[in-house]
């Protein structure tokens, strides 16, 4: 089976966010599925510039303004389709936004030329390779299934992912003619969506089946608290709605193999890991101490995380005797309150602005526990890295974060399978009692140890979430053909 993905970042050659992890580590747990993938792609440069002998297929002189190339290249090992069109992508940094850190302006049509692209390699611009599904990736990719159902021509079957409702796309409607759709696409049953264009509302209305990242989130978006204003579409198309839950590359997240850590270790050979502590407390300058429980956070700085409930809990975390590291980075306000308590609590709160793979990975083999306070949450992958290395995720029970931490209750505890804490509701005050929670864990060596043991013997692979989107995508595969 053939199968065309389609996004605006794939890991490793271009990354804002764990939907580039995605799109990048499905393909090849699909292939054991006897799937094959192609990814189609926008031609950043760290991406035209990773490119192996890559192969000119089309060429288009004016294509949303300016020429372009579709090529076909590997890197890295992924099969990629790269849309060539330096008008749209050839700029420095991140993909979305300028050096002034606000969107591009013409981002409306940078992604709708992505997915006019996809909609023509649906329609046989490669007579060598017609997919029989398109995966669609968050808003970015969505306009396709809208181009696919104007067309009017015969057409694969299509399936869009939303790996984060709140990031909707949504344009001026004056900019209908330049995409390219018709009149008609601006209506309650098309891509309007409150008086704009809705990029992502085109795939939620036309694609053949919608999926989040876990089955929690799946249901919750159901609702009006969590639909971010499409619960009422989703409920009209529920039946065609389904959660199946990340997993991570566990050969890029391994502690047994990582390079990128200061000693390696597995489940075995737990007694390896406090080496990491170390040195996750020297790069962070954090005294070393090897008995003070060291919490941490790798995310988005954001009020979607949560990270203004962690700034108004550091001083419980405090009192209990414990360390923080911070690595991330988004709202200004929350990145300078992270500042000022690593000011004001030298070796005990550090914090570092930004964000770099090998500092994940040594934060993730580092710390005691994870901190994953967030409001809402998709899935998260932060807290399957954390299973994988042993450290404990602290999380809000909410989305993928409920379908992949067992709670350290009474029961999981005796049963010898709690693997990390859960809080309900995210708030300031659940937040400060998970701490505390944690902590009297983190004391008790022995069950601390069987909860790392039991964290780490979690699959948090993809081979079942790839056998689950195998099973979907060649049911749209029948119903298509």
């Amino acid at each position: 089976m053939q199968l065309l993905s389609v996004a605006s970042e794939i890991f490793p050659l271009i990354k804002t966010g764990g939907l580039a992890d995605v799109v990048g580590a499905l393909p090849a747990a699909l292939a054991l599925e006897g799937i094959n993938v192609r990814s189609l792609i926008p031609g950043y440069p760290g991406v035209m510039g990773a490119l192996d002998a890559a192969e000119a297929l089309h060429q288009d002189a004016d294509f949303f303004g300016g020429p372009a190339r579709l090529v076909a290249a590997n890197a890295m090992g992924l099969e990629l389709l790269v849309l060539d069109a330096p008008h749209l992508y050839a700029r420095k940094g991140n993909p979305y936004t300028g050096p002034d850190g606000k969107d591009w302006p013409d981002n409306g049509i940078r992604f709708a030329a992505l997915s006019r692209m996809a909609a023509n390699i649906g329609q046989g611009l490669l007579p060598d390779w017609v997919p029989e599904v398109i995966h669609l990736h968050d808003w970015q990719a969505a306009l396709t299934a809208a181009y696919l159902v104007y067309d009017g021509k015969a057409r694969p079957g299509t399936a869009i992912t939303i790996h984060n409702l709140a990031f909707q796309g949504q344009f001026p409607p004056a900019l209908l003619p330049q995409i390219g759709l018709p009149p008609q696409a601006m209506s309650l049953d098309g891509i309007e969506y409150y008086g704009s264009i809705g990029y992502l509302k085109a795939g939620l209305r036309f694609a053949d089946r919608i999926t989040t990242v876990s089955p929690t989130y799946a249901g919750e978006i159901l609702s009006p608290e969590f639909g971010m204003g499409f619960d009422g579409l989703l409920r009209g198309r529920e039946g065609l709605v389904s959660g199946i839950l990340n997993g991570v590359d566990d050969l890029q997240w391994n502690p047994a193999t990582d390079r990128l850590i200061a000693a390696r270790f597995d489940r075995t050979s737990i007694q390896d890991r406090p080496a990491n502590k170390l040195a996750l407390q020297q790069r962070f300058g954090l005294n070393p101490d090897a008995r003070a429980p060291l919490f941490a956070v790798v995310s988005r700085l954001t009020w979607q995380k949560g990270m203004d409930l962690l700034l108004a809990a550091v001083p419980v975390l405090l009192a209990a005797g414990a360390q923080l590291a911070v690595l991330g980075s988004g709202e200004p306000w929350i990145e300078a309150g992270l500042r000022s308590a690593a000011f004001a609590n030298p070796g005990r709160v550090g914090c570092i602005l930004g964000y770099d793979e090998a500092g994940a990975h040594l934060l993730q083999a580092g710390t005691d526990a994870l901190l994953v306070p967030s409001r809402f949450e998709p899935c998260g992958l932060t807290q399957l890295c954390a299973l994988r290395y042993g450290a404990i995720p602290v999380v809000a029970r909410v989305g993928g974060l409920s379908d992949t931490v067992i709670d350290a209750n009474p029961m999981a505890l005796a049963a010898g399978a709690a693997t990390g804490v859960q809080f309900q509701p995210p708030s300031s005050a659940m937040l400060e009692a998970a701490i505390r929670r944690t902590v009297a864990l983190y004391r008790n060596e022995a069950v601390w140890q069987g909860m790392q043991r039991a964290a780490m013997a979690t699959d948090v692979s993809w081979r079942i979430p790839a056998k689950h989107y195998a099973e979907l995508f060649r049911g749209i595969a029948a119903k298509a053909g």
